[in-house]
């Protein structure tokens, strides 16, 4: 008996994923180069891409584009299954739960900005709970939270704004009415 492979046809959809992950990808290795002056406190710079598949293509997209970020950037900058890539998971898993939550609000009052605002205080939440449960079990831990809040604050604004541009339509060319 000879085994046959098993052939599975991408799909576009899986395409347009793997072309949207690749560039958060791409994004979280070039940001582990940027160095920071609190562990732990990065841009966020892939949440970007995350906000802008979220708002084109919906949430299940957006849940597959940061979790393919999280695994592959991790494997290439080689803190697969180390601590950071479990801060890195709790803190993408924390966002994609408050993004799920907030896609659902009126539309009218929450976009890109707030959505990003939400994520990265979720983000930052899940971060610190895994922190304060299994690397640093200690209360002194909470001290941070101010530096992490206000971090959460300015990143989160920025990528919300980066990504509520992103989202803009291209201004239509006016036409040349009777001039050559």
């Amino acid at each position: 008996m000879t085994l046959s492979p098993i052939e599975l046809a991408p799909s576009a959809d899986d395409h347009r994923i793997a072309r949207y992950a690749a560039a958060a990808i791409a994004l979280s290795v070039v940001e582990a180069a940027i160095p920071m002056p609190l562990p732990g406190v990065k841009p966020g710079l892939a949440n970007i891409i995350t906000l802008v598949v979220l708002a084109r293509y919906g949430w299940r997209d957006a849940v597959w584009v940061s979790l393919l970020r999280v695994v592959a950037g991790s494997l290439l900058v080689g803190q697969f299954l180390a601590p950071g890539f479990f801060l890195s998971l709790a803190g993408a898993l924390a966002s994609l739960v408050a993004l799920g939550c907030a896609m659902h609000l009126p539309g009218r009052w929450f976009g890109p900005v707030s959505q990003s605002l939400i994520a990265a205080f979720a983000h930052i939440a899940g971060q610190l709970a895994v922190a304060r449960l299994w690397l640093v079990p200690h209360d002194g831990l909470l001290y941070l939270v101010p530096f992490f809040a206000l971090a959460a604050l300015l990143f989160g604004l920025a990528n919300g704004l980066a990504a509520a541009q992103l989202l803009e339509p291209a201004p239509q060319p006016k036409e040349n009415l009777g001039h050559p």
